[in-house]
C-alpha cells in the first residue's frame, strides 16, 4: 500500500469530484467486497429526507453519547474539512488516520474500475466511513443519505433502522419533479427487517408507507412534538415519555427533528441495537449542537462586537425555517431589545442550479429583513449563482431591502464586519457557510496538516452555547 499525507489523501479525493454524481450502487458495493465488507460489522440507523436529516443525527448522537455509546456519524457536507465527514465521539479522524484510510480504499476502487468505471468521491468518502467505523467498532453508527436514498451509496449498508425526515422539492434533476418521485427515492432505504421512521405528511407519507408496507417494516409516523417556547439558545417541546424536554438547537422547526430523533432512539431500541434511558435523551437533546445551522457567534470586528448567525439554508424549505427563526430570535439577539433595534445585514450566496427564486421569497418573508442590508456574494464552488443574479431576485421580492453586490465571500464578509449596525446573518449554501466559520471560528479539531497554525483573521471570536 502506498503511503499518502493527509493533503495527498485530499487530493486523490478531489480529482475523483470530476467524476460529478453518478448514482447506483454497483461501484460502492464492489469496493466493500474487496475491503471485506466492513458495513456488515456495525448497525444503527440510516438516515434520509429532504431537510433535517443532520439535525436529527445530531440529537441521537448527544443522547447516545449521554448514554456512554460510542457513535460513529457522516455528517455532510463538511463545512470547513473533509475530516468532518467521518465522527465518533464526536470528533473528526485525525488526519493520519484519514490519509491511512483514503490509501487503503484507492487500491480497492481501482481493482473494480475497469469493470464498473470509476468510482466518485462521494462513494470513496462513503467506504473509508464505513471501513473506519468497523475498524473501530462502534457501538452504534448514524449515516446521513447523501442524496436520495434508492441509489445513494450509504444505501449499501443496512443497519437495521430506516428514517425519512421529510420530503420536499429538491436535488430533481436527480431525483424527479415531483414530491411523489422524491419520497419513491427516499423510501426505498427502509428494507425487509428495518425498523423506520417518518415525519413526512401529505404525499410523500402516503409513498413510505406502501414502501414500508411492501417490505413488512414497522414504520412509526411521527407529528411534530408540540413547540412549549423558545428562547436565545434553543426550544423547548413535550415528547412522548419525557414531557417537557429542553432541545439545545434553534429554531421551532427543530420540534419536528426532536420528535423524529426520539422516534428514532425508540427504534434503535426495538431492533435491539441501543437502549438510551429517559436521562441521557433529556441530558443529550439539551447539549446538542449542529455547527453551522442557526449557529450563533460573537466575533469581534472592526466595528466592536457584532452577532454573527450562520445558517445553511439552501433551499426553500431551509430558507423558510430560517425566516421564521429570525424573527423569533430577532428580540433575543443584540440590539433588539431596542426601542428602534438597528436592521439585520445578511451575507448570502447560492448555488445556481437550486431554487434560487424560491430560496429568496421565502427569506424575504421574514418581517425582521425587512429594510435589512443585503451583501449578496458567491461561494467558491463552479456552479455558484453570480451576486447580480442573486441580488436581481433579492430588489424584485423584497423592495425594502437595500442590497449590494460583492462577488468574493471574505470580502463581503469583512464588509459587513467593518459597517454592520447590528447583527449579520450569513445564509445560504453551506459552501458559503462554512467559508466564513473557518474565518471566524477557531475550532482546532479541524486545523489540517497543511493549515496555519492560527487563524489568519485579527478576530477574535466566542462561540455562543
Amino acid at each position: 500500500m502506498t503511503e499518502l499525507t493527509y493533503a495527498e489523501s485530499v487530493r486523490a479525493l478531489e480529482a475523483r469530484g470530476r467524476f460529478g454524481v453518478r448514482l447506483g450502487l454497483g461501484r460502492i458495493r464492489a469496493i466493500l467486497r474487496e475491503l471485506g465488507d466492513p458495513q456488515q460489522e456495525f448497525r444503527g440507523a440510516l438516515v434520509a429526507g429532504t431537510n433535517g436529516k443532520g439535525s436529527v443525527i445530531a440529537l441521537c448522537t448527544s443522547a447516545l453519547r449521554a448514554a456512554g455509546l460510542v457513535v460513529g456519524e457522516t455528517p455532510k457536507p463538511h463545512l470547513v474539512s473533509y475530516r468532518e465527514r467521518l465522527v465518533i465521539g464526536g470528533r473528526p479522524v485525525a488526519p493520519e488516520a484519514f490519509a491511512r484510510l483514503v490509501a487503503e480504499v484507492i487500491p480497492a476502487a481501482d481493482r473494480i474500475d475497469p469493470r464498473l468505471g470509476p468510482p466518485t468521491e462521494f462513494e470513496l468518502l462513503t467506504a473509508v466511513a464505513f471501513r473506519w467505523f468497523a475498524e473501530r467498532a462502534v457501538d452504534v453508527a448514524l449515516v446521513e443519505v447523501g442524496l436520495g436514498g434508492r441509489l445513494d451509496a450509504t444505501h449499501a449498508w443496512d443497519g437495521g433502522v430506516a428514517v425519512v425526515t421529510n420530503v420536499a422539492l429538491d436535488h430533481t434533476d436527480h431525483l424527479g419533479p415531483t414530491i411523489g418521485h422524491i419520497a419513491r427515492e427516499k423510501a426505498a432505504i427502509i428494507e425487509r427487517g428495518d425498523r423506520a421512521v417518518t415525519g413526512a405528511s401529505g404525499q410523500a407519507l402516503t409513498v413510505i408507507r406502501g414502501r414500508a408496507r411492501r417490505v413488512g417494516a414497522p414504520l412509526a409516523v411521527v407529528p411534530s412534538a408540540p413547540l412549549l417556547g423558545w428562547d436565545r439558545d434553543g426550544i423547548s417541546v413535550e415528547l412522548p415519555g419525557l414531557g417537557e424536554t429542553r432541545i439545545g438547537l434553534r429554531g421551532r422547526h427543530q420540534a419536528a427533528n426532536a420528535a423524529v430523533a426520539d422516534a428514532t432512539l425508540d427504534a434503535l431500541e426495538a431492533a435491539g441495537i441501543a437502549r438510551i434511558p429517559g436521562a441521557a435523551r433529556r441530558r443529550g437533546y439539551a447539549d446538542a449542537r449542529w455547527p453551522g445551522r442557526l449557529e450563533l457567534v460573537e466575533v469581534d470586528g472592526p466595528a466592536g462586537r457584532r452577532e454573527v448567525l450562520l445558517d445553511g439554508a439552501h433551499n426553500p424549505a431551509g430558507a423558510t425555517a430560517l425566516a421564521q427563526a429570525l424573527d423569533d430570535l430577532r428580540p433575543y439577539l443584540v440590539g433588539g431589545d431596542a426601542a428602534a433595534p438597528p436592521p439585520l445585514t445578511m451575507v448570502v450566496g447560492a448555488m445556481g442550479d437550486k431554487d434560487v427564486d424560491g430560496l429568496v421569497a421565502a427569506l424575504a418573508n421574514a418581517s425582521s429583513l425587512r429594510g435589512a442590508r443585503i451583501i449578496c456574494t458567491r461561494p467558491d464552488a463552479p456552479r455558484a449563482a453570480s451576486p447580480e443574479e442573486l441580488a436581481g431576485h433579492w430588489e424584485r421580492l423584497s423592495p425594502t431591502a437595500k442590497v449590494e453586490t460583492e462577488p468574493d465571500a471574505d470580502a463581503a464578509m469583512a464588509r459587513a464586519l467593518e459597517s454592520a449596525p447590528g447583527p449579520i446573518v450569513v445564509a445560504g449554501s453551506l459552501y458559503l457557510v462554512g467559508a466564513v466559520r473557518a474565518r471566524i471560528v477557531h475550532d482546532p479539531d479541524l486545523l489540517d496538516p497543511a493549515s496555519p497554525p492560527e487563524v489568519a483573521t485579527s478576530m477574535t471570536v466566542e462561540p455562543v452555547a
